[in-house]
């Protein structure tokens, strides 16, 4: 089976994603199938492989995990069966504290943190789409890092609806409620990334 052969107007579950063996990556959004971006760039992969890393060094001996794409989070509405997820999504990075969402799959349920560096042709794939997800499930906070403007923006939940933070770049620090200690120095972390560019 390829891609070209599936139907983009038909609504599919995660039952039918599981079953595909095409080359290329899609992520399911309320049933319809979203084509992921080409391979990102090196400047993409050098921010979220540095966060990704300053996570993960942050979190040994502690009882959350990073896990880095290609990882599939099921956001499952009524039941966790696949038949009846419609929701399938590859964040860059996602920090998950409860780890009995992980499976062998990858997780099923919300992440604490999940982190998206923008690449040209998902902006609004990310802005909007995934925010609305991110959001209804239940994500606590939803990083959106933007290679191009070197910006970091931080939406975290409060009552059931994110709650944007003011816009951080170089110079100002993230830091995390949901990581108490944890810290980024954007300065760092963009001039890391220009360095490779």
């Amino acid at each position: 089976m390829q891609l070209a052969d599936l139907d983009m107007n038909k609504v599919y579950t995660y039952a039918d994603y599981y079953s595909w063996k095409f080359a290329e990556r899609v992520e399911l959004i309320k049933g319809k199938i979203f084509k992921m971006s080409p391979a990102p760039n090196p400047y993409h992969q050098q921010l979220a492989g540095d966060i990704y890393t300053l996570l993960n060094v942050f979190l040994r001996k502690k009882p959350c995990r990073a896990y880095f794409a290609p990882f599939d989070v099921r956001l499952p509405r009524k039941s966790n069966d696949d038949k009846d997820i419609y929701t399938v999504l590859q964040p860059d990075i996602c920090v998950i504290c409860d780890l009995s969402k992980i499976d062998k799959r990858g997780c099923i349920g919300a992440p604490d943190i999940v982190v998206e560096v923008l690449s040209p042709g998902n902006n609004v794939k990310e802005l909007k789409n995934k925010y609305e997800m991110y959001e209804e499930a239940g994500v606590k906070e939803y990083w959106i890092v933007s290679p191009q403007n070197q910006s970091f923006l931080v939406h975290t939940l409060e009552d059931g609806k994110f709650r944007l933070s003011p816009l951080k770049t170089s110079g100002d620090f993230v830091t995390s409620p949901v990581l108490p200690g944890f810290s980024i120095d954007l300065s760092e972390l963009f001039r890391n990334a220009e360095s490779d560019d």
